[in-house]
């Protein structure tokens, strides 16, 4: 692994936070390097307020939005509230719909069937809208690039108002309204929004012409937490408010359907990182194995009894999604090996059997092993669809973008894309994914960073600096928990878990500083402690409970 130390703030500006903030050079330190330098913004930071949140109607088309809601909702129209199949998609439906009905019955959802239907808008679902009845449709995390679709629907009288956070093609659907920050003529001041939280800011706008306030819609964020949890946006500006809140009502009165998962888990008090872990492959499962909207029931379920039966079929649906995943990961790495392809700057692999629901899970999990760009293919009717993984730093959705000769249709964002493509071009889209990649990637890229804050001594660590770090989560992209390197530690080491996978290490420093620590997965770094020469390591800092105590450690990343 590359560690990569950030660059030292000026110690100017160190010490006028730090006299500012009234906290040590350390944590001034860290807020600097997370574009904090006032205490204004030290206060937005540690105190995420509702009330900070952005006017929804600085979004573009969002009063032509609200205004042909209100008007459907005049008519007694029909309405279709339209998701896709994974935790943005499923949590957004769920939101909306949910609005929605407590105070207008016409409104019904709809989760294309991955398998059946594939991503996104489909023309399956525009005719189910006009065989039901339905005038209006509302996507939400999907939409964005449906131009042909929604031209179809118009022809049906089908009106669509898309909601969706992915970047957008040179033109935009011909739809009544297109909520989007990431469209090139919206000028709304955060663009990293998941697609529940652009449906949040819909719900927003529609509230505030009934005379809500923000207060009314706090039951509503455990659902948005949960898809930036899930879909790996940055926890910066809105987003970080509404993770944070959101973090508070899972945690002291979440929907019955997240109570039901959360009393399978048995869990007390469950982080962003739990959020991602714990709950969202859950909800996620659904899709892959069997349908989202098995995901959009248990969401909107209010009776415990029934919330507690779906929660345990979407707990089975996990259970055979982990142990499919394994395999055909353990397939796509034997692929790779005979085709002795540890050569190449990406892995494409391709095997017309393997499930199309967990497909993603496995990309992940090949750049994990082999660090670098990577597709897995598998059949889909008649054509081959993937799921795109990428590294750090590198966009992959550009490179697909390169390949499009080959392509039949792909969507998605810099680390994350899907594709379709015919079987035919399927060799030829290999050869050019490989070209355009090495071509374009600095080959740094392909050794994993870990970014490193800054260096400390041992001595430095104690229970009022975790108190404070604690402060700076929810973590994620553009807030990450800290990292911090030690240098010449010495110490002893033993291998513990299954085939002592894992490292457990106690250091000292100095000859006076000692403290514990534990690398999972950091079993082979042994002989480098065993060496008894000294050695440096990256960590978080960490609070171990054992038998009611608890102790202050290090989450050891890497040592040399």
């Amino acid at each position: 692994m590359r560690w990569t130390i950030k660059p030292k703030p000026e110690q100017k500006d160190i010490d006028a936070l730090s006299k500012a903030l009234k906290v040590d050079g350390l944590v001034a330190q860290l807020l600097l390097h997370r574009g904090i330098d006032t205490y204004e913004k030290a206060k937005k930071f540690f105190r995420p307020q509702l009330t900070d949140l952005h006017n929804p109607f600085l979004m573009k088309d969002m009063d032509v939005a609200v205004e042909r809601i209100e008007k459907a909702i005049a008519d007694s129209e029909n309405i279709l509230v339209y998701g896709d199949y994974d935790v943005d998609g499923t949590t957004s439906v769920a939101l909306l719909s949910s609005y929605l009905l407590d105070y207008y019955p016409n409104v019904a959802t709809y989760i294309p069937d991955r398998y059946g239907e594939g991503y996104g808008v489909s023309y399956k679902g525009i005719d189910f809208a006009e065989d039901n009845g339905f005038s209006l449709i509302i996507t939400l995390d999907c939409g964005v690039k449906a131009i042909d679709k929604v031209a179809y629907a118009k022809e049906k009288k089908v009106d669509f108002i898309i909601c969706d956070h992915h970047r957008p093609g040179e033109n935009l659907p011909d739809a009544v309204a297109v909520l989007d920050p990431k469209r090139a003529d919206c000028s709304y001041p955060y663009d990293e929004l998941c697609g529940c939280g652009v449906g949040f800011k819909l719900i927003q706008a529609l509230g505030s012409r009934k005379g809500e306030t923000i207060d009314n819609l706090i039951p509503y964020l455990d659902l948005v937490a949960t898809a930036i949890g899930a879909d790996i946006v940055p926890i910066t500006g809105e987003n970080r408010v509404l993770a944070y809140h959101g973090l508070k009502v899972i945690n002291s009165n979440p929907r019955i359907g997240f109570k039901a998962i959360i009393d399978q888990i048995k869990k007390t008090v469950l982080t962003i990182t739990d959020v991602v872990f714990i709950i969202a492959p859950r909800i996620n499962a659904a899709g892959r194995m069997k349908h989202g909207q098995h995901a959009v029931n248990l969401l909107m379920e209010t009776d415990l009894n029934q919330a507690t039966i779906f929660a345990a079929e979407i707990e089975k649906f996990n259970i055979d999604r982990r142990s499919l995943d394994q395999k055909i990961t353990q397939e796509a790495l034997l692929q790779i090996q005979e085709n002795k392809e540890e050569e190449r700057v990406t892995s494409v692999v391709y095997k017309e059997t393997w499930h199309k629901g967990v497909i993603g899970i496995v990309a992940s999990r090949l750049t994990e092993t082999y660090y670098r760009p990577t597709l897995v293919f598998t059949k889909s009717g008649d054509k081959l669809a993937a799921s795109a993984r990428s590294v750090k730093g590198f966009d992959v959705y550009n490179a697909l973008e390169g390949c499009s000769d080959h392509i039949e249709q792909f969507g998605g964002h810099k680390y994350a894309a899907g594709l379709t493509l015919l079987e035919e071009q399927y060799d030829a889209f290999k050869k050019q994914f490989e070209k355009v990649v090495s071509e374009t990637i600095d080959p740094a890229l392909l050794t994993p960073e870990i970014l490193v804050d800054m260096a400390i001594e041992l001595k430095d660590i104690s229970p009022k600096l975790i108190r404070i770090l604690k402060q700076f989560a929810p973590f994620g992209p553009g807030n990450m928990t800290p990292v911090f390197m030690a240098e010449n530690l010495k110490g002893y080491a033993k291998g513990v878990g299954q085939e002592e996978a894992h490292l457990k290490i106690s250091v000292i420093q100095n000859d006076t500083h000692k403290i514990g620590g534990i690398g999972f997965n950091l079993g082979d770094k042994l002989p480098v402690v065993a060496s008894r020469k000294p050695f440096d390591a990256v960590f978080n800092l960490d609070e171990n409970e054992w038998q009611g105590n608890i102790s202050l450690q290090l989450r050891l990343k890497d040592i040399r």
